[in-house]
């Protein structure tokens, strides 16, 4: 583990009040001492010291110095922070001071790299932290504070107490087959206690497959025949004139993008061009990209006109739709109805469009997953392990379940154990580790 002090600028690189640069490794209490005017020597942990950051004889800013003593600090060593005048011009020219006098040039996520390192988080928490820095809405930053809080690393720490229980009752059977008093573990014995622990990890796997939802927003696609209000709608949910909207069919020859929230949920909105047979070449093209949006989307809305029956052009789109997560919009509902098809009514160019703003609310309700007892992963790379840890024990299930020895079955159960301890880092290799800090702000 590298001990060499770091620094970096660990706030917006914009004009504000104030910048923090944040300095990191052994005895760097001392190292900042050397051009800092106050008296840091006999200073306590956690405290904030004025004074000035000197060049030489040369006030460089005026400034105050958190110090952070032992290893009860957020990367595991001493660390300081600056707090400098939030100029560009300045918060650089300290920094430059800063490396000029021996300081390293912190890398992406290098602090939390050392926080990792140093055992004061796990892979999880450090996840979590960058995704506090990034969440967009309530709910992401919600499931990030817990993450950071250590919940991931208490379910997952739960799911790796059941598999070791499991693991250690066959390998005392393995080991110590001459003591008389230990209880034999027979299949029928294993399966009840391996179905149970796969059934949490298979319960964990489903809520979190819309953890990418609740932090990316909700991929949603726009489609329909031409002319019945597609670029209406968008224009009503953005609340913004971005699509041109006229009476001519086949306005809209590409793709035209916003999003928008609701609440908390966020939709990446697209709105495509008309779906419908056509002989014109960049129309085409515009209809051929609307159909390959279909099957990427998280949400498709499916526009018709509800004033007008149903064609074959409406009939095509609906078929192709059919599969997807859809909601069926009824538009033009200031004209009349004429349609028999159950959808959501509204009219677009009335900006009438409550009743479907309500119905994605309500189908879109992620508040259980950032809930205090809700056991979700944060990422892909979690989620991907915990499936390969339920794999695993699947297999050793069915070996169990074919009358397989438990002695020959254990190693499918250590594989599965292997994977949850790769979740919170306890296995994680050292390009994996690169990889996933080079992601972070440099700052953090």
């Amino acid at each position: 583990m590298n001990d060499d002090i770091i620094a970096a600028v660990a706030t917006s690189r914009l004009e504000a009040a104030i910048s923090i640069i944040r300095v990191s490794g052994k005895d760097c209490i001392a190292f900042v001492q050397s051009f800092f005017s106050g008296n840091l020597t006999n200073k306590k942990s956690n405290t904030i010291n004025y004074g000035y950051i000197m060049d030489g004889d040369e006030k460089v800013d005026e400034v105050m110095v958190a110090i952070y003593r032992g290893t009860h600090t957020f990367t595991g060593e001493e660390m300081v922070e600056i707090d400098c005048h939030g100029g560009v011009f300045i918060t650089n020219k300290v920094l430059s001071l800063i490396l000029r006098k021996g300081a390293r040039m912190a890398e992406h996520g290098e602090f939390s790299k050392r926080a990792f390192l140093n055992g004061r988080i796990d892979l999880s928490q450090a996840e979590a932290i960058s995704d506090m820095v990034t969440a967009t809405n309530d709910e992401a930053s919600k499931l990030a504070l817990r993450g950071i809080q250590g919940n991931i690393s208490h379910f997952i720490k739960d799911l790796k107490e059941d598999l070791i229980q499991i693991i250690t009752n066959i390998e005392v059977n393995i080991d110590y087959p001459e003591y008389e008093d230990i209880e034999v573990m027979t299949n029928e014995k294993l399966i009840p206690m391996s179905t149970t622990l796969r059934s949490k990890m298979d319960k964990i796997i489903t809520k979190s497959k819309n953890i990418r939802l609740v932090k990316d927003g909700i991929s949603t696609v726009i489609v329909g025949k031409p002319n019945v209000g597609k670029s209406s709608l968008l224009n009503a949910l953005l609340e913004e004139d971005k699509a041109i909207v006229t009476d001519i069919a086949g306005t809209t020859r590409d793709v035209v993008e916003g999003s928008i929230r609701l609440d908390n949920i966020v939709l990446n909105m697209i709105d495509t061009a008309g779906i419908h047979e056509t002989d014109e070449k960049i129309e085409r093209m515009g209809v051929e990209k609307s159909l390959s949006l279909i099957d990427q989307a998280d949400l498709v809305l499916v526009v018709v006109d509800g004033s007008q029956p149903l064609d074959h052009e409406d009939e095509l789109i609906l078929e192709k739709t059919q599969d997807t997560h859809r909601i069926i919009i009824i538009n033009k509902a200031d004209k009349g109805c004429v349609v028999d098809l159950e959808g959501i009514h509204i009219s677009a160019k009335d900006n009438n469009i409550d009743a479907l703003t309500d119905y994605i609310k309500h189908t879109f309700d992620f508040s259980a997953l950032s809930g205090s007892d809700a056991k979700v992963l944060a990422n892909q790379r979690q989620l991907l392990l915990l499936e390969q840890a339920s794999q695993a024990l699947n297999r050793a299930i069915s070996a169990m379940n074919m009358q397989v020895p438990p002695d020959l079955v254990v190693t499918d159960l250590y594989d599965s154990w292997e994977k949850l301890k790769e979740i919170l880092g306890e296995q994680a290799k050292e390009d994996l580790l690169d990889e996933l800090f080079a992601r972070f702000c440099i700052g953090k």
